[in-house]
């Protein structure tokens, strides 16, 4: 198994959003005396309509972080946890197909990153090991052992948690970040300080970056690498959406610094995993996949190509994502 090279239109995600904190800052006036102003209120948000069909339910994480998790535990057999993506928007509407194929059949639920969709979005440290705690905290609620399926970065953070978490009895990751050679610079934190500059420069001019990136265009730009065909215009909205919440920039500035990151994935998490584990891939604009072919020697883990997808394989060829992925499950039991 050969993966394919990434698509040609791949360019460093981190090189183009300091171009556009380059914009913002240069859109941003130099400091003047304030003006009196007339005092005036600001409407607030909408409250973000639900991503899924379940029903929507929280967990209290140390530091005062309620994390959003749906639920739908009609079924039977081993639940079934989905998490999604990382990005500027990310939701728990990424794994819809995968939550809508599965509903009714056995146990489902989805987990909403902390800063991200339903979550609290408070101005604090975000990190992976915070990341891995809320799946954790999810196993733990649900109480038995689960599969998991995990979108992109949130693979690293599955397999961050399934390393101390022995109820996670399987992985399934989709389009999975980590598995390039060990990063240099535009989705690693940096060697030297953990990308503790290249955050303080992006929060310097954060709102107006993160008013770029939760445009219409903007948005539409990046999902449309992710898709072969037409990108789905209900992901568009509801991300449009999920921007839009109160303390939306906070954690998406963690991401795109790169400290949301695991250096080198493949050799801090990937290569301990004990548990049954799959991946599906063919091309993504965003991540390589130069050592799967190394993941996939190991003897606990396989590898399905899904073709004609570009990273988000469950919107594009859904039937063939569910047939690996119940041909996984089944040779697990």
């Amino acid at each position: 198994m050969t993966p394919r090279p990434a698509s040609r239109w791949r360019l460093p995600l981190a090189a183009l959003l300091l171009v556009l904190a380059g914009v913002a800052a240069a859109q941003t006036p130099a400091p003047v005396a304030p003006a009196p102003a007339t005092p005036r209120v600001t409407a607030p948000a909408p409250a973000l309509r639900p991503a899924l069909s379940g029903e929507r339910q929280f967990l209290d994480l140390p530091g005062s972080l309620r994390v959003a998790y749906y639920a739908d535990p009609r079924g039977s057999g081993r639940p079934l946890v989905l998490t999604p993506s990382v990005n500027a928007a990310a939701s728990a509407y990424e794994v819809k197909p995968l939550w809508d194929a599965y509903a009714g059949t056995r146990p489902l639920y989805a987990l909403e990153w902390p800063g991200f969709g339903s979550s609290s979005r408070p101005d604090v440290p975000y990190t992976p090991e915070l990341m891995a705690s809320a799946i954790r905290a999810l196993v733990a609620r649900i109480g038995g052992d689960v599969d998991v399926v995990a979108l992109s970065l949130g693979g690293e953070f599955a397999a961050r948690a399934a390393l101390g978490e022995p109820r996670i009895r399987t992985l399934a990751l989709i389009s999975p970040s980590g598995l390039g050679a060990p990063r240099g610079g535009t989705q690693e934190a940096n060697a030297e300080d953990g990308g503790e500059r290249l955050y303080r420069r992006l929060r310097a001019v954060g709102t107006p970056l993160y008013a770029l990136l939760r445009t219409r265009p903007s948005i539409e730009l990046f999902l449309d690498r992710s898709f072969r065909g037409p990108v789905d215009l209900g992901l568009v909205e509801y991300a449009l959406e999920t921007t839009r919440q109160p303390g939306a920039r906070n954690a998406p500035l963690y991401f795109i610094s790169g400290r949301l990151f695991t250096p080198d994935a493949y050799r801090d998490l990937y290569s301990k995993l004990p548990v049954p584990t799959l991946v599906l891939y063919d091309r993504d604009a965003f991540v390589s996949f130069d050592r799967l072919p190394q993941f996939d020697a190991q003897p606990n883990v396989s590898a399905v190509r899904i073709e004609g997808t570009d990273g988000l394989p469950h919107f594009e060829r859904l039937p063939e994502v569910r047939s690996a992925l119940d041909a996984f499950w089944a040779g697990t039991r």
